[in-house]
């Protein structure tokens, strides 16, 4: 679909089960690539990018069946290398930014791995040094083909070491020790990300027969194995970011909306982002009850300071929802300052809402104040 038609003026309300975690479904689904067995994966969002994954990895080999929708088995035990050196797995690379996941395990089973440089979304700069700097830690041989835009990594065999990461990269962490986990000896990686999807994926490779501890901390330590089995079953988590667009949205125009199998502890502060806003929500075993909001007042701080929300590696707030946050702060009572920490493209989105009417300023490209009209003036229909 090239176009989206939204009518506004219809409350939001009833009930809905939120899809599994796209940022884990693609780290479990390349991890399946460690083994020769059947992994049985359940929760797996359908969506554009995991749906690619999957693809691109039958194209590699990689045999899959459908229990059920979004429950799939993955058999990796005729992997086509060849295919890993065409200019055709090159382009979906190249479209597919979970492809960078497949470093890790191709070079911990096989020895070699080769991806295009990814694409994604247009928030900023997302480099990909800390992938290379770990696997170079570990004993791999890192080449960039600048003319074709492809990555290569090659290892004899990886071995164990001590790394201190540069910055808390998610997907680096999870390529990183993905390749550990077949490495010879032990690794330590200092400054992991630790966000729930990565426990996911640690939990699942330590039913696989991996030997990881720390686990939930900033500190890894993977004593490497021979191999790992499969034969396990997995189930994804709900994707907080889905979660936190649905309160957002009844927030601003609900009637009532519960969200049924939330995953309520794996959301972190999320939901206390939402309440500085003003919002009410309530949390029932692992469900959340968004009522009807006539008005919601941005909170200050204790000393009556102004209210600041700023992303930040896990625990803290996770930066995929400030822009929704910085949309529901835009019919607040109060103001808000939103800092962007971490991507410098990805608040220049909100000259799109200031054409809508909201009233922000954006003061440089990691920070915005949010001026709440507290629903007195309503946001206008635009094209974008």
């Amino acid at each position: 679909m090239s176009t989206f038609i939204i009518e506004g003026g219809h409350k939001l309300k009833g009930e809905i089960t939120p899809q599994g975690a796209k940022n884990e479904a693609l780290q479990v689904i390349c991890a399946t690539l460690l083994t020769n067995e059947e992994v049985r994966i359940q929760n797996i969002p359908d969506i554009l990018d995991v749906n690619n994954l999957i693809a691109l990895l039958g194209k590699i080999g990689v045999e899959t069946h459908w229990n059920a929708p979004g429950d799939c088995t993955f058999k990796a035990d005729q992997v086509d290398l060849d295919y890993l050196q065409s200019q055709e797995f090159m382009e979906h690379c190249a479209r597919l930014r979970g492809s960078v996941l497949l470093i890790g395990p191709l070079t911990a089973r096989f020895g070699k791995a080769r991806i295009a440089k990814p694409g994604g979304d247009k928030i900023g700069r997302r480099r990909l040094d800390t992938h290379f700097y770990g696997m170079q830690k570990l004993g791999a041989r890192f080449f960039f083909d600048e003319e074709n835009g492809a990555y290569s990594i090659e290892a004899e065999k990886l071995t164990g070491t001590y790394m201190l990461l540069d910055e808390a990269s998610i997907t680096g962490t999870a390529n990183i020790f993905m390749a550990s986990v077949l490495s010879h000896g032990t690794t330590t990686i200092y400054n992991a990300a630790c966000e729930p999807y990565i426990q996911q994926l640690c939990h699942m490779l330590n039913k696989m027969g991996a030997n990881i501890s720390g686990i939930a901390s900033n500190l890894l330590t993977i004593h490497g194995v021979d191999r790992l089995h499969g034969h396990v079953q997995h189930r994804i988590l709900p994707d907080m970011i889905e979660i936190g667009s649905f309160i957002g949205m009844t927030a601003m125009v609900g009637d009532g909306l519960t969200i049924r199998v939330a995953g309520v502890k794996a959301l972190g502060i999320i939901p206390e982002a939402f309440l500085r806003l003003g919002i009410r929500l309530y949390i029932k075993g692992d469900d959340i009850l968004i009522p009807a909001q006539k008005h919601y007042q941005i909170e200050s701080f204790i000393d009556g300071s102004f209210m600041t929300l700023a992303d930040a590696p896990w625990p803290g707030l996770t930066p995929d929802l400030l822009s929704v946050l910085i949309v529901v702060a835009t019919q607040a009572r109060g103001s808000v300052l939103f800092h962007q920490k971490m991507f410098e493209s990805r608040l220049f989105f909100v000259d799109k809402l200031i054409e809508m009417g909201a009233q922000i300023i954006l003061c440089d490209p990691h920070r915005a104040v949010v001026v709440g009209h507290d629903r007195k003036i309503k946001l206008r229909g635009r094209r974008m």
